[in-house]
């Protein structure tokens, strides 16, 4: 009764256009004069075209909302690649992107951590476990670790590996979502349902991971 005011669905998209901005204007400078260079282009293209149809005012009516899209659009790439440049080298960056991903997988955090801020995220979807890691040399123990608990956790279901970096073999924190599209599906959804089942009791390490990239001075529990 008394509780806050939960925000209208107008109220979250345009807190939400305002974040995205101010990300794209703290990593790009002009960044209106670069939307206007997209939309004001295309728009004079249409009035153009349309002066020579002898409808000139017609031809910009039509051609606006198309100007404003290819805008929009460029808009939205700024801003993904502000997102990406704020968390990138920072702990948790994998995870942020994990947690991103709308559908098709269930996403725990830090599964395994050290304290050197070196981690393990695991996804479950239709590609079976996908174990992504971050952080310094030692995080392939880490992972190794992780694979053969899901291996005994999960028999038989396929058990993927990604390491966050920009190292050779490694997968930059941009492409990490495309490179979880690229593994096949194999598993159904009933298996999908039990492998989630499963490993919902192993959890992680219950640990606070906030929305965006980990503070460096979070304190990693001992390990037990």
């Amino acid at each position: 009764m008394f509780g806050r005011k939960k925000k209208e669905p107008g109220e979250k998209r345009f807190k939400t256009l305002r974040d995205a901005y101010s990300l794209a204007k703290a990593e790009y400078s002009f960044i209106l004069l670069r939307c206007l260079a997209i939309f004001i282009p295309i728009l004079i293209l249409g009035i153009a075209i349309g002066a020579l149809l002898g409808h000139p005012g017609y031809g910009g009516f039509v051609t606006a909302p198309f100007a404003f899209l290819g805008a929009f659009y460029f808009f939205t790439r700024l801003a993904s690649n502000a997102a990406y440049a704020s968390i990138e080298g920072q702990p948790g960056a994998g995870a942020s992107v994990l947690m991103a991903i709308r559908k098709g997988w269930t996403v725990t955090p830090a599964t395994s951590v050290n304290r050197n801020q070196d981690m393990v995220h695991r996804a479950v979807g239709r590609p079976g476990i996908v174990l992504v890691a971050e952080g310094g040399a030692a995080v392939r123990t880490l992972l190794n670790d992780e694979k053969r608990k899901m291996e005994r956790y999960a028999p038989g279901v396929p058990v993927h590996e990604l390491i966050v970096g920009e190292a050779a073999g490694q997968v930059s924190v941009r492409k990490l979502q495309s490179a979880m599209k690229k593994f096949p599906k194999k598993l159904s959804a009933a298996q999908l349902r039990e492998v989630r089942a499963r490993l919902k009791a192993v959890g992680g390490m219950n640990i606070p991971i906030p929305k965006g990239p980990m503070p460096k001075n979070l304190r990693m529990p001992k390990p037990r």
